[in-house]
């Protein structure tokens, strides 16, 4: 994945020199081990900022609604679906972007590599084609990456990126598991109270800091439903009624739409696997509707079109 960086700089550089796009979005490298910052790059000379690396997760569509300039952006498999989506729903329009694909082989996520220091500081963390090597005060370790991914990342079917204008590698293999959500099935046997029990203790811990919302790409509403307060669909507290409440309709919001990013879930403070609730609304959809978010910029989202085969059996 690092090997990218110089082939991701080398685009940008050429589109910004021929004015291809007025600027493109990307990362660069953060401050301390393991992060990393979206940057806008909108002169030449400074595409040397540019970084990539198995921990450049954030959804850089996050930044596109509404923009009118041409742009290029540089997108991942989950991120491009992402762009796919805000292109179906009017966002954005596909001639005002340069997509640079990435195929992807995961993104790192940061809490299980914090786990292995045991609260230790870290002060350098190293990335090879397939290992990491974390170095901190009497502390050195190497680990493989395969086995420290996200977890969104693990059962993803789309690893390379579904619309593009140019690719800075070679295709990778796509994931060939039958079954993306075999990790679904404990919680669908479960009796409603048994479930409800389950969630209630799954979002118990929410503290509605609302970093989940911020860090989706498909809440770009000029207005949240949650600040609404004319009239106020939902209470603002930690009671648990509210809370349950903004987490499901927020779900419902992305039912048909989620690309199963991971951004919701690398953004929560309190750790919070919200994917759950989002991942079971995109097996529904794929079971019901044959459809998957971001595939293609010619379908619109399952909810918002209507077709006589469509499953119907919840009508009375």
């Amino acid at each position: 994945m690092i090997a990218h960086m110089e082939k991701i700089r080398e685009i940008a550089k050429k589109l910004l020199e021929e004015k291809a796009v007025d600027l493109v979005i990307g990362f660069k490298k953060g401050t301390l081990p393991m992060m990393t910052e979206p940057v806008m790059i909108k002169e030449p000379e400074d595409t040397g900022q540019l970084y990539w690396s198995s921990f450049c997760s954030m959804n850089l569509a996050n930044y596109l609604p509404k923009r009118k300039e041409k742009i290029g952006i540089i997108a991942k498999g989950c991120d491009s679906r992402n762009i796919a989506v805000h292109i179906v729903e009017n966002q954005i329009q596909r001639d005002q972007l340069y997509i640079i694909g990435i195929p992807c082989t995961g993104m790192i996520d940061r809490r299980k590599i914090r786990s292995l220091a045991a609260g230790r500081e870290l002060t350098e963390v190293i990335e090879s084609d397939e290992e990491l090597t974390i170095k901190g005060k009497d502390f050195d370790q190497t680990v493989k990456k395969i086995d420290y991914l996200q977890d969104n990342c693990i059962t993803c079917m789309h690893r390379n990126p579904v619309i593009y204008d140019e690719m800075v590698g070679e295709m990778v293999e796509e994931r060939k598991d039958p079954d993306p959500y075999d990790d679904l099935k404990e919680i669908e046997a479960m009796g409603s109270d048994e479930r409800r029990e389950f969630f209630s203790n799954l979002l118990k811990d929410c503290i509605r800091c609302y970093a989940c919302r911020n860090a989706c790409p498909l809440c770009y509403c000029p207005t949240c439903f949650v600040d609404e307060s004319d009239p106020q669909w939902v209470g603002k507290s930690i009671d648990p009624t509210d809370t349950m409440t903004f987490h499901i309709l927020r779900a419902f919001h992305c039912a048909g739409r989620c690309t199963d990013c991971g951004a919701c879930e690398q953004a929560c403070p309190m750790d919070i696997n919200m994917r759950l609730l989002t991942r079971r609304l995109n097996k529904d959809t794929l079971e019901l509707y044959g459809c998957e978010a971001g595939l293609s910029i010619e379908e619109r989202p399952p909810l918002d079109t209507y077709r006589p085969d469509d499953y119907d059996k919840f009508i009375r």
